[in-house]
């Protein structure tokens, strides 16, 4: 970012070239004297492979913590802080420790294992476009050995800022709702992903019944919907089922209606028989003279065994109020 204005903060652009450079003398003492501490520190215990030099290491181990312990109490600050001087001082032999780099950016740079690669990113300092030089940040540094940054810049780095403030589910909830209502940022989340945010959103019953209600209000939407066999079998059996129950309800609260259905039931039944009856009578006579083949009489013959079969399921019904239609008999006139 670049400042047009003459002030910065409380002071004139010429005092704050002056105090930055006043603060770089003393971040280069304070480096000085960082990297001082952890050689001290060093001085007292060495760096060790994982575990000392003893086949147990537990002693030894023990023996380093309660060393920096009593040094760090001694000089009055945390063993933590020890630590760090202590570790970061064993990566940067004094020979290659950068004047004008920051103990912080030595500290990160720390971790890039080949010393060969540590000592070269270090004299490679990035270029800061506000400054217009190369120097060296603290984010830079961060940036080069993969760690999260403080200041995120790239859409990457602003990413895994907001994924690892929004790890608490509260947190995550508010903030989705937000983007969310944002139609620019909406705009941005491919077809895919959208499907999926709206899946996992519709789990629950209700909000998936409102977010459908609200779908099929739409003329298109609904059309397109429609044309999905497995969707418009679902959407019929729905109304179907919703038929049932709307006229199981009307049954129980006007009993009146049941004997209206039981009488008009009753009438299709006989007239059902009646209509059968009525078409042999009007058949039968009409086929003499005929000849039928074998395979003709044949399905003639498994048409009369449903026939049978059904009068004396109905029979049945009407005897022992048995109205369950068994499998084998559902077989029998499905014709399986």
């Amino acid at each position: 970012m670049i400042i047009v204005s003459d002030r910065i903060g409380n002071v004139t652009r010429t005092r704050y070239e002056q105090l930055v450079a006043e603060a770089r003398d003393l971040i280069n003492q304070m480096t000085k004297a960082q990297f001082a501490l952890g050689d001290k520190a060093l001085e007292i215990e060495p760096m060790r492979p994982v575990g000392g030099s003893m086949p147990n290491g537990t002693d030894d181990l023990f023996t380093v913590e309660e060393s920096l312990q009593m040094f760090a109490d001694d000089i009055g600050v945390a063993r933590s802080t020890v630590e760090d001087w202590r570790w970061t001082a064993s990566r940067w032999p004094e020979a290659k420790r950068k004047g004008g780099v920051s103990f912080t950016v030595h500290k990160i740079l720390a971790s890039i294992q080949d010393e060969d690669e540590r000592w070269a990113a270090i004299e490679d300092a990035p270029f800061n476009s506000r400054t217009g030089k190369r120097q060296w940040a603290p984010d830079a540094a961060k940036r080069l050995v993969g760690q999260r940054v403080d200041r995120p810049v790239t859409v990457e780095e602003k990413i895994q800022a907001v994924t690892d403030l929004t790890r608490d589910e509260e947190v995550a909830s508010r903030v989705t709702v937000d983007l969310l209502s944002r139609p620019a940022a909406a705009a941005q989340i491919t077809p895919d992903e959208r499907l999926r945010v709206v899946r996992e959103l519709t789990r629950d019953d209700d909000v998936a019944k409102q977010v459908t209600t609200e779908m099929l209000k739409r003329p298109d939407v609904a059309r397109e919907t429609m044309r999905d066999d497995t969707a418009r079998f679902l959407v019929n059996r729905a109304q179907f089922d919703n038929s049932a129950k709307a006229r199981e309800t009307i049954r129980e609260r006007t009993p009146a209606v049941r004997k209206i259905e039981h009488t008009i039931e009753y009438l299709d039944l006989v007239g059902s028989c009646h209509q059968f009856v009525a078409t042999l009578g009007r058949l039968v006579p009409r086929m003499r003279g005929q000849e039928f083949t074998d395979d003709e009489r044949e399905t003639v013959r498994r048409g009369i065994s449903k026939v049978r079969a059904a009068a004396d399921w109905l029979e049945a019904a009407i005897d022992n109020g048995e109205f369950t239609l068994d499998e084998q008999l559902a077989k029998l006139l499905k014709g399986e």
